[in-house]
């Protein structure tokens, strides 16, 4: 699926993959011929839209090494849409007190707790220990290596307070969010 469809439809997921790719691209040394043959095969037929694709992660790849992200880290673009992500949360609950969304925080809380202290990000936000949780199990299943079932459970509790917040997101952006009505 193209990046562009994935940033409308769930902005958690389009998060999540771009930092696959921008991890795939960091194993693949900034190889143009590799990156391109990876994310939109080898046809020497190029349609319009195979020639969009090939300009965004030609575009991606400079970006990247134009950020001085070639080893680690996140383009600018993506923080942009993590912080905007953290301000919907605190909207959401100091604002807003949407208590729905409260309560899935609070289940995952001591998750969320636990693995920012394993993970050492003690000094993130909360919506970013959220992400790199959820890159973290992706990573894991793209390796088949196994998951116990206590730590499923604890993803499983994260997971649902980052779908609210990207369902939330997507309502924001497309202007069906409205303080007043809510």
């Amino acid at each position: 699926m193209h990046p562009f469809i994935k940033k409308r439809e769930n902005i958690v997921e389009f998060i999540l993959l771009m930092y696959q790719i921008e991890e795939l691209i960091r194993i693949l040394s900034f190889e143009e011929k590799t990156v391109l043959s990876l994310f939109t095969g080898d046809s020497e037929n190029e349609d319009q839209e195979l020639r969009e694709l090939r300009t965004y992660y030609r575009t991606i790849m400079s970006s990247m090494r134009t950020q001085g992200i070639e080893k680690s880290g996140h383009l600018e673009e993506i923080k942009e849409i993590v912080l905007e992500l953290i301000y919907l949360h605190n909207t959401l609950i100091a604002v807003l007190n949407d208590e729905k969304y409260k309560d899935l925080c609070e289940a995952s809380r001591e998750d969320i707790q636990l693995f920012r202290i394993k993970s050492k990000l003690e000094q993130q936000h909360e919506v970013e220990v959220l992400l790199h949780a959820m890159f973290m199990k992706m990573q894991l299943k793209l390796r088949k290596q196994e998951i116990g079932s206590e730590t499923e459970e604890s993803m499983d509790k994260m997971r649902l307070q980052l779908a609210y917040l990207s369902r939330e997101y997507k309502k924001m952006k497309s202007g069906e969010w409205n303080f007043i009505q809510n």
